[in-house]
C-alpha cells in the first residue's frame, strides 16, 4: 500500500526532471528560431542570396515582361518591355509612348539591329542604336546582369546589401541601381522593381513576369 509519506517523498524527485525537460524543449525551439534567421514580409530570409547566387548567375536564358519608366528634367514617359534573353542573343520588344509604337531591338554576336515601321537599322552598340532611332537609350549591354541583381563582368563596381544580405545598391559604369522589391521565381529570388540613375536620367523598371525559357 502506498502511504502519504512515501508519496510525498517521491514528488520532489520528479520536479527537477520536469524542469529539465521543459528547459531542453525551450532551448531547442530557440535554436530553431535562431537558425532560421531574419525574414521579411515577402518571405525573403537572411542567407538566401548567398546560397542562390551561383544559380542566379547560371540563370542566363529567360523572358522578362515588364514596364520601364523614363524620367528626365524635360519628360516623364513609359513603355512596355517584352525581353527574351539568351547567352549569345537577345530580343527586346519595346512598345508604348516612348517606344514610339512598336520597336524590336535585337543583338547577336556583336551585331545589333532595331526594326520598326520606318525600317531596319544597325549600329555598333544597342545604346547607340536606341539613341539614334528613339532619342533615348537603356543600358542594354549591362542590364542582363543588373536585372538579376548581379554586377556586370566588364568593369569595376561597388555593391551594398540590405539586412538580409540581398543587393540593395549597385554602382557601375556611372549608373546607380537601387533594388526596391523582390519576388520568388520557382526556387530563385529575383528583382521585381529596380531604379537606375545616370546623371539626371532616372529609369524605373517593374517586372510583371519572369519566366525561364529554353534554348
Amino acid at each position: 500500500m502506498l502511504t502519504m509519506t512515501s508519496l510525498s517523498s517521491r514528488l520532489p524527485l520528479s520536479l527537477p526532471s520536469s524542469r529539465l525537460w521543459l528547459t531542453g524543449m525551450a532551448l531547442l525551439l530557440l535554436a530553431g528560431c535562431a537558425s532560421q534567421g531574419p525574414i521579411d514580409e515577402s518571405g525573403r530570409q537572411s542567407g538566401q542570396w548567398e546560397r542562390q547566387q551561383a544559380d542566379v548567375e547560371a540563370f542566363d536564358t529567360w523572358t522578362l515582361v515588364g514596364k520601364a519608366g523614363l524620367r528626365t528634367p524635360e519628360e516623364n514617359i513609359s513603355a512596355n518591355l517584352d525581353w527574351n534573353q539568351h547567352p549569345h542573343y537577345f530580343r527586346m520588344l519595346i512598345s508604348g509612348p516612348f517606344g514610339g509604337g512598336r520597336n524590336v531591338l535585337e543583338g547577336r554576336e556583336g551585331r545589333f539591329s532595331l526594326s520598326n515601321s520606318d525600317g531596319r537599322f544597325e549600329a555598333e552598340t544597342p545604346e547607340a542604336l536606341m539613341e539614334e532611332q528613339l532619342g533615348w537609350a537603356l543600358p542594354v549591354s549591362a542590364m542582363p546582369d543588373w536585372v538579376r541583381g548581379l554586377p556586370g563582368e566588364h568593369g569595376s563596381y561597388q555593391i551594398e546589401t540590405d539586412e538580409l544580405g540581398f543587393p540593395s545598391h549597385l554602382t557601375q559604369d556611372g549608373w546607380e541601381i537601387d533594388y526596391r522589391d523582390w519576388e520568388r521565381v520557382d526556387e530563385l529570388w529575383l528583382p521585381r522593381r529596380l531604379v537606375m540613375h545616370y546623371d539626371d536620367v532616372r529609369i524605373t523598371l517593374v517586372v510583371n513576369q519572369w519566366q525561364a525559357s529554353g534554348e
